[in-house]
């Protein structure tokens, strides 16, 4: 009954309106990898898909280093400033600055890395252009259209050149030794994307870029660190399974294990849209809380039935007939439910209320627990260990912070 009296203010129309075009952006995200997936399984196969996901995990943890916390920092200052032309600005012009001098950082550590490992380097063509989409990644600015609750615009940009770069796919990817063509093809279609975001973002919001101090651009690192080692610490037991299936076990196997992988994010990223239209709002409104709490948890456990109910479906659309399938399907669809909690109790609840350093400490930890169960797990057990790791961690940084919540509300 509150969901449907919020529906009808204001605030109501704008998260219906955010909503609409987020799923619709969403509904393409997730349509067009599982219309190309089955398409480059087959035609490239689990050990060349394999090597492209150990590209991708190395090149994920400078993802988190250049976006340093702003899709949360950012979001929630332009929140709170949209109002205001002259702090939007400012906020602008600080993002990306952090963003250039992180992404030169960057590029300049992952050529080290390349270089230094063999095997890296035997295939230093695929990590470079898998490296190119740090660019584009970097220009989107997915965070000020957020902010600004103005999220048709970032469908508008997004649908269009995926679907352009998603035909691409099927025109140049014909045989296994087009595998390079694949990252080469996606960072292309993220780096255009980065561009027209940057283009429509001057001509419809008018904003100008400030040239910042040394000092301005200190207080910007030091005032969003903490969010930044809670967005990126999780990578130590997340993204570090992937790496290390990679590296320890096989290529191949890790291609079974991304494959599955991506149906799960699939999940994840449809509860991740009612967060973040629910972000904005819950930041200006904090009483909408309850409510986004009671509709993530309702959708998790439908989503979950759903997911275990079809799963033979998706390996026969996956064509994939190895006996682990099932068992990393069920640990990783599990281990949603600690990411839904983390995503309640820690996104849109301690650090609306700028509890940032608490999270913080609690992602470390967590994150730590997972780094050090990683190893041994995945020598262990494959491609079932890596998702162990995954539910083990996801699980303690979601099921910590609920802890203190409740701990919290009762004091």
């Amino acid at each position: 009954m509150k969901l449907l009296a919020l529906l009808k203010t204001k605030d109501g129309k704008t998260l219906i309106e955010n909503f609409i075009s987020l799923s619709s952006l969403q509904m393409v995200t997730m349509l067009l990898p599982l219309i190309t997936l089955p398409y480059i399984l087959r035609v490239l196969g689990y050990e060349k898909f394999g090597i492209i996901a150990l590209a991708a995990s190395l090149i994920a943890y400078f993802q988190s280093v250049v976006d340093y916390s702003f899709k949360v920092t950012a979001v929630r200052d332009i929140a709170i400033h949209r109002n205001n032309p002259h702090q939007i600005n400012i906020i602008y012009s600080r993002v990306m600055t952090v963003k250039i001098i992180f992404l030169t950082f960057a590029f300049a550590l992952i050529g080290i890395i390349v270089y230094l490992y063999p095997p890296f380097f035997e295939e230093k063509q695929l990590f470079l252009y898998t490296a190119l989409s740090l660019i584009g990644f970097s220009l989107f600015p997915e965070w000020f259209f957020q902010g600004m609750e103005q999220m048709k615009y970032i469908t508008l940009i997004n649908v269009t050149i995926r679907v352009l770069f998603t035909i691409s796919i099927f025109i140049f990817v014909k045989e296994e030794s087009d595998y390079i063509l694949y990252p080469l093809l996606t960072s292309v279609g993220v780096f255009i994307s980065g561009i027209v975001g940057q283009v429509f973002l001057y001509k419809k919001f008018n904003i100008k870029f400030i040239v910042l101090t040394i000092k301005q651009i200190k207080e910007t690192i030091s005032k969003n660190f903490p969010i930044f080692v809670n967005q990126f610490m999780p990578n130590l037991y997340n993204n570090t399974t992937s790496f290390l299936l990679g590296v320890l076990i096989s290529t191949e196997m890790l291609g079974i294990y991304t494959a599955i992988i991506r149906i799960i994010d699939i999940c994840i990223v449809l509860l991740s849209i009612v967060s973040r239209v629910f972000f904005p709002l819950i930041n200006r409104a904090k009483d909408t809380f309850l409510i986004y709490k009671n509709l993530m948890f309702t959708l998790v456990v439908i989503g979950l039935t759903i997911l275990f109910l079809s799963h033979q479906l998706i390996f026969w659309y996956l064509g994939l007939n190895n006996p682990i399938a099932l068992p990393i399907l069920v640990i990783t669809g599990l281990s949603i439910l600690g990411f839904v909690a983390y995503d309640i109790y820690g996104l849109n609840y301690f650090i609306v209320h700028r509890q940032d350093k608490l999270v913080m400490k609690n992602t470390i930890f967590c994150s730590i627990v997972g780094l050090i169960v990683a190893t041994p797990l995945i020598t262990l057990y494959g491609a079932i260990g890596a998702a162990l790791t995954l539910f083990i961690g996801r699980f303690l940084m979601g099921g910590t912070l609920m802890y203190k919540y409740v701990r919290y509300k009762n004091v």
